[in-house]
């Protein structure tokens, strides 16, 4: 059963008008950002002198703001004993390195076998914040992408790991095989993506309408028919990498929804190899790496001697 835990805040003369999203979120920064807050208020998880509102409700002195907190249990998500890698753990953090075919977290058409699967087993607490089946879950990688995440295991850290992704200010690494011979040995796509209109699953380049993607990248080795890449995302999209190289005309070998199948490797050849971050208790800067994996050596061995 869920425990109830709520907090409670009189609304002070200096503060009257704000945006109720906003006083809360200068009151509960340690704990919730404002998106999350704002969800919750949507949800009648807030009310005011007893009454639910907006998150955009303007506030005025002598109410009472009553945040209810529902720590969900995660009895209903079953723990399932999948092996994990993993690279580091205390008391608020823990790192692996997620395997290439494993889906992040249980969602419709993959209802368990997922990385949150594997966790709830190793782990004695992750994190509640975000819905029931995403505990710990602070950033995702697609199902064929393997590599380097970090999960959180309390709501504090879990909030100040969000908002280091939000300010853009993690530091992350991928390295990818693209098709073809990319040219310039470094260079910057600034293209705004978005949903496709007709096939919500798939993200495209919008100029008109996009969010805001910048991807920086490097080539490290050319071969005749690929090019191995490392690349440094400065925002953190959906699908941002593959679409923006498949919109350069060099789509990531193996990406068969971005571009065609490969048969030297069965996925899209993307492997997230470092990340890094500011511990969110310590504030002890952090940082991790992690091997390609042997589908992808032995992609890189074969176009080597496909002369």
């Amino acid at each position: 059963m869920s425990r109830r835990r709520f907090d409670e805040f009189i609304v002070e003369e200096l503060e009257t008008q704000k945006r109720l999203d906003v006083f809360l979120a200068a009151k509960l920064s340690d704990r919730h950002s404002r998106a999350q807050l704002q969800k919750l208020i949507r949800n009648g998880g807030v009310l005011v002198n007893g009454r639910a509102v907006t998150p955009h409700y303007a506030i005025k002195p002598g109410e009472k703001v009553c945040v209810e907190k529902l720590e969900q249990s995660h009895e209903d998500l079953p723990a399932e004993a999948i092996p994990i890698e993993v690279l580091y753990e205390d008391d608020e953090v823990i790192l692996v390195n997620k395997p290439a075919g494993m889906v992040v977290h249980p969602a419709h058409g993959n209802p368990n076998h997922t990385l949150v699967n594997a966790l709830l087993f190793h782990v004695q607490n992750l994190s509640h914040e975000g819905d029931r089946v995403r505990p710990g879950i602070v950033h995702r990688l697609d199902k064929d992408t393997s590599g380097v995440m970090v999960v959180a295991k309390t709501d504090i850290a879990h909030a100040k790991l969000a908002k280091q992704f939000k300010d853009h200010t993690i530091d992350r690494v991928y390295h990818a095989v693209v098709r073809g011979v990319v040219q310039h040995d470094e260079g910057v796509i600034e293209e705004p993506v978005g949903r496709a209109f007709l096939n919500r699953k798939k993200v495209i380049v919008k100029p008109s309408g996009g969010k805001d993607a910048v991807t920086h990248f490097r080539v490290l080795k050319r071969f005749a028919k690929g090019t191995l890449v490392e690349i440094r995302p400065k925002t953190g999209r959906t699908h941002q990498i593959r679409v923006h190289f498949a919109h350069l005309g060099h789509a990531v070998l193996g990406d068969t929804f971005y571009g065609i199948p490969f048969p030297p490797i069965q996925r899209q050849a993307l492997h997230a190899s470092a990340l890094g971050f500011e511990h969110p208790k310590t504030g002890k800067g952090m940082s991790f790496t992690t091997e390609l994996p042997e589908d992808m050596r032995e992609l890189i061995r074969f176009l080597e001697q496909d002369r």
